[in-house]
């Protein structure tokens, strides 16, 4: 991270005063797999058919950055999962999906300090209502996958804004959910660990990587590399 300074062990700070109040800020966006939670949920998915580690390798190279077209990344890799049932779907979300250390924490703190809080993910919307019931999340923005006769067509469903939230659209949600509840970008923080994170990490007031990828800690105001999602508090009282 450049330019960064050790504020405590595996937390680097840069570009700020800390600590903050948690209460100058309105919105918190958080990204969600690898994020919020531990796992990427398109590559759990894919194991049902045999196919996770060719997923999983196109997942770490788009989250390096190093495939730059997230929507045809993403196109590629829910190509690969037709035949898997809602069942499987089932399986992962009750056995694999668990949040991230400190995301509950980091949360309820933040609710209690009188943010609103925004899911945006490139990931799905069945596992992102499911997080948003887990933690009482306000708004969220992610991906629908196509299914009939509850078997996985490979598709995405067209929505109002797209049908791929890739780091535009994030970009886009942050913005427009901050103008719906009447606040400025720089009164927003955005919690991510990939590449398609950054867009919105670059408007915020305050961008946060989260065991993230290398490009992504070099675009943060935080860096946390050590320990859960509620080592922000350490910045933010």
């Amino acid at each position: 991270m450049t330019d960064a300074t050790e504020f405590a062990p595996g937390l680097m700070i840069r570009g700020i005063t800390a600590p903050q109040k948690l209460s100058d800020y309105k919105l918190i966006a958080f990204d969600m797999d690898s994020t919020l939670i531990t796992i990427e949920c398109i590559d759990e998915i894919a194991d049902a058919t045999g196919k996770k580690e060719e997923v999983a390798a196109i997942t770490e190279a788009t989250m390096r950055g190093e495939i730059t077209d997230f929507k045809d990344s993403l196109r590629q890799r829910v190509g690969k999962l037709g035949g898997v049932t809602e069942a499987d779907m089932a399986i992962v979300l009750a056995e694999r999906l668990k949040l991230s250390p400190g995301a509950e924490t980091l949360v309820k703190a933040a609710k209690a300090a009188g943010l609103k809080v925004l899911l945006v993910s490139g990931g799905f919307t069945y596992f992102a209502e499911h997080v948003r019931a887990l933690l009482d999340i306000d708004f969220v923005r992610a991906n629908v996958l196509e299914s009939k006769d509850g078997v996985l067509t490979g598709g995405l469903v067209e929505q109002a804004w797209g049908d791929i939230c890739d780091g535009a659209e994030k970009r886009r949600t942050l913005l427009e959910v901050a103008s719906l509840i009447g606040i400025d970008a720089s009164q927003c923080i955005a919690v991510g660990d990939g590449s398609n994170d950054i867009p919105m990490m670059q408007v915020a007031g305050l961008s946060v990587a989260y065991h993230a990828k290398p490009r992504v800690r070099n675009e943060a105001k935080v860096a946390i590399n050590e320990g859960g999602l509620d080592r922000l508090l350490e910045v933010l009282k």
